[in-house]
Order: structure tokens, then sequence, then C-alpha cells
């Protein structure tokens, strides 16, 4: 709070007043849950029933290798979307090399307005990997690739919440696409020549969530578990 130029006595209020009550840290939760189909040569269309609490983002990644953690490359694909709820994310189904999934890429990342996308980010979102006849190529590292799916408005700096939640229910998550260049040519199914297919794709939910804590004696604090994301809200 030094920044702020705040006085001793706000200083000993806001101390008095953490003291006193439980204190909410706001926080993002991430689970991860890949789903059960493989693609093939035609795309995908895969599914899995799991619970949404709270959920603002989705997010897709497409690993080529089981062991992988951080390279993940574009698919090159078209007409995709995911279905839960009623409702698609996008609205209208997309190409991921195109500047429908580019802005969406911006938008979910806040780098519309203040802040710039680097060079591998937009590369990996705008560089073609194949065409219709040959592979091509990459002269960059596209190995960073993910797709974020915002499932709430910018809303009123989260006054309100308007994701998805279930109420711990089950609900069917689905995912279709399909390759914009099929067969020989389609990057993310022939992973190489040797006839390696890719793993399942990845779907990680980002969940709004809270840390409260709670005032002990001697001026320390300790994590309170009593209560829930709607409680504490």
């Amino acid at each position: 709070m030094a920044g702020y130029k705040a006085t001793n006595a706000c200083l000993n209020r806001v101390r008095q007043f953490n003291s006193q009550r439980p204190f909410v840290v706001p926080a993002q939760l991430v689970e991860i849950q890949p789903f059960p189909t493989f693609a093939t040569l035609t795309g995908i269309q895969t599914s899995q029933n799991i619970p949404l609490s709270h959920v603002t983002d989705f997010c897709l990644l497409f690993p080529k290798d089981a062991r992988a953690a951080t390279c993940f490359e574009n698919p090159c694909y078209q007409n995709m979307q995911i279905t839960t709820c009623g409702r698609n994310f996008p609205d209208m189904p997309m190409n991921t090399l195109d500047k429908q999934c580019f802005q969406l890429q911006l938008n979910a990342q806040n780098l519309d307005l203040l802040f710039e996308a680097t060079d591998e980010f937009e590369d990996v979102l705008t560089t073609p990997r194949n065409t219709a006849t040959r592979r091509l190529n990459p002269h960059t590292d596209l190995t960073s690739f993910l797709i974020t799916l915002q499932c709430e408005r910018n809303n009123n700096g989260a006054l309100t919440f308007d994701g998805l939640d279930t109420q711990n229910q089950n609900t069917s998550v689905e995912l279709r696409g399909a390759p914009i260049y099929q067969r020989a040519t389609d990057s993310y199914y022939n992973v190489d020549t040797s006839g390696k297919r890719p793993p399942p794709p990845i779907l990680c939910t980002v969940h709004d969530t809270l840390w409260l804590f709670s005032p002990v004696a001697g001026g320390s604090c300790i994590y309170d578990t009593n209560y829930s994301f709607e409680g504490g809200i």
C-alpha cells in the first residue's frame, strides 16, 4: 500500500478491519480433463460428462505425444466449436488459423488494449502448417498453441458471475472440428511418417474460486475451509 501513500491512520484502520473478520483472496482453479477419444482422418467429435463449477473459460490443448507437457501445436482445424449447457463456444465455428480465432485469443488474453502479443504468440495462430498438396516446415517456434474460449462476459469488475455452473451435476461437453486439409498433409493427425497418431485433446476448465482466511491471536491467520464459493460471496 506504500505506492498509494496511505497514512498511518489508514494502515491502522485496515489492520483493525482484517483482525476482526475473515478476508477473501480471489483465485482461479484450473482442472485438466482429457477427452476420451482421438482424432480421425476426418476430424474429431468427442464429449465427456463433467461437473462445471463457476467456469469462466475453456482452454484447449492438442498434444502430439502423451508425454507432452509444454509443447502444443496448432492442429490447423476448421469448424471447431465446444457445445455445453445449450450454448456454443465460440458462437460461430472457428478456423484455428483465421482472423476470428486470432481476435478471440487477443481478447481472451487481454492483448487487445494496452499489452501487445509476442511474435511467438502471433506466429502460432497465423502460420499454416500444410497445404492441400504438402506439409510445410516451420521456420519459427510454433509450439505454444492454446485456445482460450471465454464463458462469461467481461463484466463490471467481477461483481457478477455469468459463466457456467451446473451445481455439481455432470453435463456433456462436446468438442467438434475437422482438418483444413485432410489425409497425408494433415499435420495434426499424421504426427510423423511412421504412422504415429496424437493422443486425445485436453480440456482445461478455469474456475472462479477464493481463499478465505480468518484472523487468529498474534496477528497471523488460518485458511478457512468452512465456506463455499457462494458462502464467501
